[in-house]
């Protein structure tokens, strides 16, 4: 490049620098120097020299972006930082790299990313629930925050303003999502050396246990079976539900994964129903009682073209909402705030399997899909009591429709209390 002897630059002359055939420097002096180009175009470069080495040139942006007032500042900074030993485009790539790690690794980013790895075997509900969490009550808060650091406290305003709306518990939900989201961050390299989520514990409310409401005495349970048997609807939306509520006390699962009952799971020869439970993430086996087997092959003549046993009344793409179960004992005159819910037929099941037909506990937890541990600790075992849980299914079937509803009952004489069964089960 042809080079120009020193002159101290004016604002006039450079806006007067013209463009010749080659690229040509005005220079300011001590490295300061302001490139004209061919094209017309100028920007401002710093020659200098670092650890006896000729570096590139620092360059300090376009004129007249930047003036020459402000070209010289930051020529003053670079030279400062010579002086400190260090090196000025060094420096410069290690603040990109930062601002750029700021970008890519805020909050907000990390959090969509480990959504899309998380969110592949999850079911698409429970997928949408946790990435509306955050939406709501984290990514305007600390969203745009580096995750590298993130503290405990601002996390605990997050939660606190989730509590201050009175969602107590969803305020621990949202925690255990941004606990996820950070290990994910120490686990991808993401410039984070630990999760500050276990530095909250006990900063958050607590509520008392809340118990899903259940009906207390055999006398009611009798009642509550022939409300069901009486249950008799035509158009077919309403058959279907029944038939939901008419499994419900026989099978009694979850709720949410009875209505998510699929045929492809259903092997009605067998009179066996094998899904993954939601809670355990492990393969559950539910024996089917001859009753269980007639009203399945009765409703598969109405649905079995579907994937869903209980198939969307508009959109059989879908299952059925969660709440209906809960609507059709609604209508058969039940308060579910205070007397069953569909939740509760699982308590219900429990102790009236324990109490009036014997059976051991382990069988019975099993059937409920719980977690239980063998003398030498191993978890929930698939197939274990399965042939006990068959006569169990059956024999429990046999009482709820036949045996109970034809009792004749003194109330005081019937002093059986059903034990609740929390809303975490």
């Amino acid at each position: 490049m042809a080079r120009r002897p020193h002159l101290a630059l004016t604002d006039t002359a450079i806006k007067n620098a013209k463009p010749q055939d080659k690229d040509y420097y005005l220079n300011d002096g001590d490295g300061l120097q302001l490139l004209v180009t061919s094209a017309g175009g100028k920007r401002w470069h710093y020659r200098y020299r670092f650890e006896g080495k000729e570096r590139a040139p620092y360059t300090m942006g376009r004129y007249p972006e930047v003036g020459l007032k402000d070209a010289r500042k930051l020529h003053a900074k670079a030279r400062e930082m010579l002086s400190n030993g260090i090196d000025p485009n060094q420096a410069k790539k290690e603040e990109k790299a930062a601002k750029e790690a700021a970008t890519t690794n805020n909050f907000e980013a990390v959090a969509h990313e480990w959504l899309a790895t998380w969110a592949a075997d999850k079911a698409e509900t429970h997928s949408r629930n946790v990435k509306s969490r955050l939406e709501n009550y984290v990514f305007r808060w600390i969203g745009t925050r580096p995750v590298a650091e993130i503290n405990a406290p601002e996390i605990l305003e997050c939660l606190r303003r989730v509590e201050r709306i009175g969602f107590v518990e969803a305020a621990k939900r949202v925690k255990a999502v941004i606990s996820q989201v950070m290990r994910y961050a120490i686990a991808t390299g993401k410039r984070i050396e630990r999760d500050p989520c276990p530095d909250l514990k006990g900063a958050l409310q607590t509520r008392p246990a809340q118990h899903m409401p259940t009906l207390t005495k055999l006398a009611d349970v009798a009642e509550l079976m022939r409300k069901i048997g009486g249950y008799q609807e035509t158009p077919r939306s309403s058959v279907v539900i029944c038939a939901a509520l008419k499994l419900s006390p026989l099978l009694f699962v979850r709720p949410g994964e009875l209505i998510s009952m699929r045929w492809a799971d259903i092997d009605l020869d067998k009179a066996e129903w094998t899904y993954t439970v939601s809670k355990t993430k492990t393969e559950h086996h539910v024996p089917l009682s001859r009753q269980s087997v007639a009203i399945l092959a009765s409703l598969r003549e109405l649905t079995g073209h579907t994937e869903w046993v209980f198939p969307h009344q508009f959109r059989h793409e879908r299952h059925m909402s969660n709440e209906s179960v809960n609507r059709a004992l609604q209508a058969i005159g039940y308060d579910t705030k205070t007397e069953i819910t569909a939740h509760g037929f699982r308590a219900t099941a429990r102790t009236l399997l324990a109490e009036q037909l014997h059976f051991p506990p382990e069988v019975i937890e099993h059937q409920l899909a719980h977690k239980v541990p063998d003398t030498l600790g191993r978890a929930y075992n698939r197939t274990k009591y399965l042939t006990q849980r068959k006569e169990m299914m059956q024999r429990w079937s046999d009482f709820l429709l036949t045996e109970l509803p034809a009792m004749n009952f003194d109330e005081s004489d019937d002093n059986l209390t059903v034990e609740l069964e929390t809303a975490k089960d």
